[in-house]
Protein backbone atom coordinates (compact mmCIF):
# COMPACT_ATOMS: atom_id res chain seq x y z
CA UNK A 1 0.00 0.00 0.00
CA UNK A 2 1.16 3.26 -1.06
CA UNK A 3 1.32 5.31 1.67
CA UNK A 4 4.00 8.79 1.14
CA UNK A 5 2.39 11.31 -1.25
CA UNK A 6 3.86 14.86 -2.93
CA UNK A 7 2.12 17.71 -1.47
CA UNK A 8 -0.56 17.56 1.24
CA UNK A 9 -3.42 18.24 -1.59
CA UNK A 10 -2.69 15.09 -3.14
CA UNK A 11 -2.64 13.25 0.49
CA UNK A 12 -6.09 14.54 1.13
CA UNK A 13 -7.41 13.94 -2.40
CA UNK A 14 -10.64 12.39 -2.80
CA UNK A 15 -10.88 12.45 0.93
CA UNK A 16 -12.78 16.08 1.67
CA UNK A 17 -16.34 17.24 1.38
CA UNK A 18 -18.62 19.33 3.14
CA UNK A 19 -19.80 18.74 6.58
CA UNK A 20 -17.31 16.10 7.52
CA UNK A 21 -15.63 15.55 10.60
CA UNK A 22 -12.20 16.19 11.12
CA UNK A 23 -9.62 15.60 14.20
CA UNK A 24 -6.89 17.70 14.29
CA UNK A 25 -3.29 17.22 16.52
CA UNK A 26 -1.58 19.66 17.94
CA UNK A 27 -1.37 21.52 21.86
CA UNK A 28 -0.80 25.07 21.61
CA UNK A 29 1.48 25.92 18.76
CA UNK A 30 3.00 22.59 18.66
CA UNK A 31 2.30 19.76 16.30
CA UNK A 32 -0.25 21.74 14.40
CA UNK A 33 -0.84 19.87 10.91
CA UNK A 34 0.13 23.51 9.59
CA UNK A 35 0.47 22.18 5.68
CA UNK A 36 -2.80 20.17 5.89
CA UNK A 37 -5.41 22.47 7.53
CA UNK A 38 -3.69 25.12 4.52
CA UNK A 39 -4.89 22.38 2.11
CA UNK A 40 -8.06 22.23 3.78
CA UNK A 41 -8.67 25.85 2.89
CA UNK A 42 -7.54 25.79 -0.39
CA UNK A 43 -9.71 22.64 -1.10
CA UNK A 44 -12.53 24.91 0.28
CA UNK A 45 -14.91 22.60 2.21
CA UNK A 46 -17.31 23.97 4.09
CA UNK A 47 -19.67 23.08 7.76
CA UNK A 48 -16.77 21.55 9.22
CA UNK A 49 -16.55 19.94 13.03
CA UNK A 50 -13.43 19.58 14.31
CA UNK A 51 -12.31 17.79 17.39
CA UNK A 52 -8.86 19.81 18.87
CA UNK A 53 -7.51 20.51 21.60
CA UNK A 54 -7.15 24.35 20.71
CA UNK A 55 -8.03 26.01 17.11
CA UNK A 56 -4.87 27.97 16.81
CA UNK A 57 -4.17 31.14 16.48
CA UNK A 58 -5.97 34.14 14.28
CA UNK A 59 -3.43 33.54 11.38
CA UNK A 60 -2.44 30.08 11.96
CA UNK A 61 -3.46 26.08 12.53
CA UNK A 62 -7.38 25.61 12.46
CA UNK A 63 -7.41 29.65 13.49
CA UNK A 64 -7.23 30.30 9.30
CA UNK A 65 -10.16 27.60 8.43
CA UNK A 66 -12.22 30.36 10.74
CA UNK A 67 -10.95 33.24 8.78
CA UNK A 68 -12.12 31.87 5.78
CA UNK A 69 -15.66 30.24 7.82
CA UNK A 70 -15.43 27.10 6.63
CA UNK A 71 -15.81 25.54 10.63
CA UNK A 72 -19.33 25.22 11.92
CA UNK A 73 -18.18 23.14 15.22
CA UNK A 74 -15.11 23.10 17.70
CA UNK A 75 -15.06 20.32 19.96
CA UNK A 76 -11.90 21.62 22.08
CA UNK A 77 -10.76 22.07 25.68
CA UNK A 78 -8.75 25.37 25.13
CA UNK A 79 -9.65 28.13 23.25
CA UNK A 80 -7.49 31.47 24.10
CA UNK A 81 -5.77 33.37 22.35
CA UNK A 82 -7.53 33.51 18.95
CA UNK A 83 -9.81 36.80 18.84
CA UNK A 84 -11.96 35.60 15.92
CA UNK A 85 -13.13 32.07 17.34
CA UNK A 86 -14.47 34.22 20.38
CA UNK A 87 -15.94 36.42 17.95
CA UNK A 88 -17.68 34.08 15.98
CA UNK A 89 -18.50 31.94 19.04
CA UNK A 90 -20.55 34.98 21.01
CA UNK A 91 -21.55 36.13 17.82
CA UNK A 92 -23.62 33.04 17.52
CA UNK A 93 -21.66 31.82 14.21
CA UNK A 94 -19.79 29.01 15.87
CA UNK A 95 -20.97 26.11 17.60
CA UNK A 96 -18.65 24.94 20.81
CA UNK A 97 -18.51 21.94 23.02
CA UNK A 98 -16.26 22.59 25.65
CA UNK A 99 -14.08 19.23 26.81
CA UNK A 100 -11.99 19.01 29.59
CA UNK A 101 -8.70 18.81 28.08
CA UNK A 102 -8.12 14.98 29.64
CA UNK A 103 -11.59 14.12 28.88
CA UNK A 104 -11.07 15.12 25.08
CA UNK A 105 -7.42 13.35 24.79
CA UNK A 106 -9.55 10.15 26.26
CA UNK A 107 -12.19 10.33 23.94
CA UNK A 108 -10.02 10.19 21.23
CA UNK A 109 -8.25 7.34 22.50
CA UNK A 110 -11.59 5.55 23.50
CA UNK A 111 -12.66 5.85 19.76
CA UNK A 112 -9.17 4.72 18.27
CA UNK A 113 -9.92 1.63 20.36
CA UNK A 114 -13.01 1.19 19.57
CA UNK A 115 -14.76 1.83 22.87
CA UNK A 116 -17.87 3.74 22.34
CA UNK A 117 -18.12 5.59 26.00
CA UNK A 118 -16.72 5.50 29.69
CA UNK A 119 -17.13 7.02 33.04
CA UNK A 120 -15.31 9.95 34.26
CA UNK A 121 -15.78 12.17 37.84
CA UNK A 122 -14.35 14.95 35.54
CA UNK A 123 -16.88 17.42 35.01
CA UNK A 124 -19.77 15.87 37.64
CA UNK A 125 -21.47 18.96 39.39
CA UNK A 126 -21.14 21.19 36.27
CA UNK A 127 -22.08 22.60 33.23
CA UNK A 128 -19.95 19.76 31.72
CA UNK A 129 -22.29 16.99 33.18
CA UNK A 130 -25.88 18.47 31.48
CA UNK A 131 -27.67 15.98 29.82
CA UNK A 132 -25.22 13.17 30.45
CA UNK A 133 -25.82 9.91 32.10
CA UNK A 134 -25.02 9.64 35.53
CA UNK A 135 -24.32 6.25 37.34
CA UNK A 136 -22.65 5.70 40.64
CA UNK A 137 -19.58 3.57 41.57
CA UNK A 138 -18.05 2.69 44.98
CA UNK A 139 -20.48 5.78 46.75
CA UNK A 140 -19.33 8.43 43.91
CA UNK A 141 -20.76 10.31 41.30
CA UNK A 142 -19.66 9.84 37.39
CA UNK A 143 -20.66 10.98 34.18
CA UNK A 144 -20.50 9.10 30.77
CA UNK A 145 -18.06 10.94 27.87
CA UNK A 146 -18.36 9.17 24.33
CA UNK A 147 -15.55 8.19 22.14
CA UNK A 148 -14.48 10.24 19.35
CA UNK A 149 -14.46 8.87 15.75
CA UNK A 150 -13.51 11.02 13.02
CA UNK A 151 -13.59 10.96 10.04
CA UNK A 152 -10.56 11.81 8.99
CA UNK A 153 -7.78 12.40 11.43
CA UNK A 154 -4.39 15.09 10.55
CA UNK A 155 -1.30 14.58 12.78
CA UNK A 156 2.26 16.27 12.65
CA UNK A 157 4.93 14.06 13.61
CA UNK A 158 8.80 14.36 13.56
CA UNK A 159 9.99 10.80 11.42
CA UNK A 160 7.85 8.46 9.29
CA UNK A 161 9.19 5.56 8.01
CA UNK A 162 7.38 4.74 4.38
CA UNK A 163 5.14 2.44 6.80
CA UNK A 164 3.54 5.30 8.52
CA UNK A 165 5.40 4.44 11.89
CA UNK A 166 5.90 7.67 13.64
CA UNK A 167 8.13 9.40 16.04
CA UNK A 168 6.63 12.92 17.67
CA UNK A 169 8.96 15.28 19.40
CA UNK A 170 8.17 16.25 22.98
CA UNK A 171 5.12 18.19 23.57
CA UNK A 172 3.46 17.53 20.23
CA UNK A 173 3.22 14.09 21.69
CA UNK A 174 0.76 15.22 23.91
CA UNK A 175 -2.56 14.98 21.24
CA UNK A 176 -1.09 13.68 17.92
CA UNK A 177 -1.59 10.05 18.98
CA UNK A 178 -4.73 9.63 19.94
CA UNK A 179 -5.99 12.18 17.42
CA UNK A 180 -4.05 9.89 14.94
CA UNK A 181 -6.51 6.54 16.34
CA UNK A 182 -9.88 8.02 16.50
CA UNK A 183 -9.84 8.83 12.74
CA UNK A 184 -11.34 6.41 9.97
CA UNK A 185 -8.64 7.59 7.48
CA UNK A 186 -5.51 9.63 9.23
CA UNK A 187 -3.15 11.72 7.58
CA UNK A 188 0.08 12.77 8.83
CA UNK A 189 2.37 15.52 8.21
CA UNK A 190 6.38 14.85 8.51
CA UNK A 191 9.41 16.78 8.56
CA UNK A 192 11.40 13.62 7.75
CA UNK A 193 10.57 10.12 6.08
CA UNK A 194 13.04 7.87 6.70
CA UNK A 195 13.36 4.77 4.99
CA UNK A 196 11.60 1.43 6.41
CA UNK A 197 13.18 -0.35 9.06
CA UNK A 198 15.60 2.68 10.09
CA UNK A 199 13.62 3.77 13.06
CA UNK A 200 13.70 1.65 16.40
CA UNK A 201 11.51 -0.34 16.95
CA UNK A 202 11.66 0.94 20.81
CA UNK A 203 11.40 4.65 19.64
CA UNK A 204 8.15 4.52 17.80
CA UNK A 205 5.50 6.34 19.21
CA UNK A 206 2.70 5.01 16.72
CA UNK A 207 2.60 2.15 14.52
CA UNK A 208 2.18 3.06 11.15
CA UNK A 209 -1.30 0.91 11.15
CA UNK A 210 -2.46 3.70 12.14
CA UNK A 211 -1.50 5.79 9.20
CA UNK A 212 -3.16 5.72 5.55
CA UNK A 213 -0.92 8.22 4.45
CA UNK A 214 2.25 10.07 4.64
CA UNK A 215 3.11 13.89 3.10
CA UNK A 216 7.00 15.17 3.92
CA UNK A 217 6.73 19.28 4.02
CA UNK A 218 8.79 22.31 5.62
CA UNK A 219 7.07 23.74 8.89
CA UNK A 220 7.28 26.82 10.70
CA UNK A 221 8.52 26.65 14.12
CA UNK A 222 6.40 29.28 16.02
CA UNK A 223 7.16 30.20 19.46
CA UNK A 224 3.72 30.44 21.68
CA UNK A 225 4.85 32.80 24.31
CA UNK A 226 7.98 34.44 24.15
CA UNK A 227 9.39 35.37 27.41
CA UNK A 228 13.02 37.77 27.58
CA UNK A 229 14.90 39.12 30.18
CA UNK A 230 16.93 42.54 30.59
CA UNK A 231 20.35 42.15 29.60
Amino acid sequence: MKKVYGSASEALDGLLHDGMFIAAGGFGLCGIPELLLQAIKDDGAKDLTFASNNAGVDDFGIGILLQTKQVKKMISSYVGENAEFMRQYLSGELELEFNPQGTLAERMRAGGAGIPGFYTKTGVGTVIAEGKDHKDFNGETYIMETGIVADLAIVKAWKADETGNLVFRKTSRNFNPPVATCGRVCIAEVEEIVPTGSLDPDLIHLPGIYVHRIVQGEHENRIEQRTTRKA
